[in-house]
């Protein structure tokens, strides 16, 4: 999967694609300053936004499989939370998790990253 260049759009939020160009249970890679973020849309229509790569050994999470509110990391099946960027136990760490809206049938991002959900 390639990554997708970023647009930038008003208020610091970056046009990144149609809806549409993201398949259900899929994802896309933005690249950034920042490093890639990955762009997943769930079964639910749901869309979210983390960085792509997993907590255990950095595993490009955006070719992981997507159920539910969970991505699967490709590389050794750590189940990462899309909504709050933890793994699940017994797994232990965090992704940086990423503002992302779709408005217009559009996705904007934000690479303001949000603040994490749970404490350490």
């Amino acid at each position: 999967m390639s990554a997708h260049p970023v647009q930038t759009a008003s208020n610091d939020w970056l046009a990144i694609c149609p809806a549409s160009a993201i398949p259900l249970l899929g994802a896309r890679v933005v690249r950034t300053a920042l490093g890639n973020v990955a762009i997943f849309r769930n079964q639910d229509d749901q869309v979210f936004a983390v960085q792509d790569a997993c907590p255990h050994k950095g595993g490009p999470l955006s070719q992981g499989i997507v159920h539910g509110l969970t991505v699967t990391c490709p590389l050794h099946a750590w189940k990462i939370d899309l909504d709050c960027g933890e793994a699940i136990a017994p797994d232990q760490g965090c992704v940086a998790r990423y503002p992302v809206q779709v408005r217009d049938q559009h996705v904007y991002l934000s690479l303001t990253p949000l603040p994490r959900t749970t404490e350490t």
